[in-house]
């Protein structure tokens, strides 16, 4: 499975999500939120943004899988980068989807974005990771989205414009990953 190893370190999978509560608490509001209302006639960031998610999403449902990661992670990342203290008062908070897409967000909330859009799309759980890593290069904690696909575990990363692989990133160092399922923590590898 093209997890181990995810930027050359060891995976230690655990189950008890209880652990993450902002990750469940996301959940629980997503599919409480996930319903499109409001009059789209306008261009402004309001409450029918959430419907224009949901057709960009149906208007990409046919493409080939790779198309639609591709696809997800450019509309993902047309919205503005904005910090939680600013946007919410908080140091961090996990946005929704349509939370995001009213207030723009951070990073892991263009990685829940991309995931609950995969999902959407037909992609399962066991497909996806949202990873929480440090970038060595910025000195910084960020999170991205990983997939698996095709023996290869794709990166979707609002820094990137492009989906890479997971190998040509050598600057990140994964911290834990999350998925609706379980989590992972990471070990170096001791045979790199």
């Amino acid at each position: 499975m093209a997890w181990a190893g995810l930027f050359g370190y060891k995976e230690n999978a655990r189950s008890n999500l209880d652990i993450f509560p902002q990750w469940l608490s996301v959940l629980e509001r997503h599919v409480r939120e996930n319903v499109p209302e409001g009059d789209c006639s306008t261009k402004v960031m309001d409450k029918c943004h959430l419907e224009n998610w949901h057709k960009f999403l149906n208007k990409i449902q046919g493409l080939a899988k790779f198309d639609q990661i591709r696809k997800v992670n450019e509309f993902a990342n047309e919205q503005k980068y904005i910090l939680d203290i600013e946007n919410y008062g908080l140091e961090d908070y996990w946005a929704t989807p349509k939370q995001f897409l009213y207030n723009n967000g951070d990073c892991e909330d263009y990685a829940i974005t991309k995931m609950m859009s995969l999902n959407a799309l037909g992609f399962s759980s066991s497909e996806m990771k949202l990873v929480v890593l440090q970038d060595t290069n910025l000195r910084i904690p960020h999170a991205v989205l990983a997939v698996d696909y095709q023996g290869d575990t794709l990166i979707m990363d609002n820094q990137i414009g492009e989906v890479i692989s997971h190998r040509h990133i050598v600057h990140y160092v994964p911290i834990y990953s999350v998925n609706q399922t379980s989590w992972w923590m990471y070990l170096p590898d001791s045979m790199k």
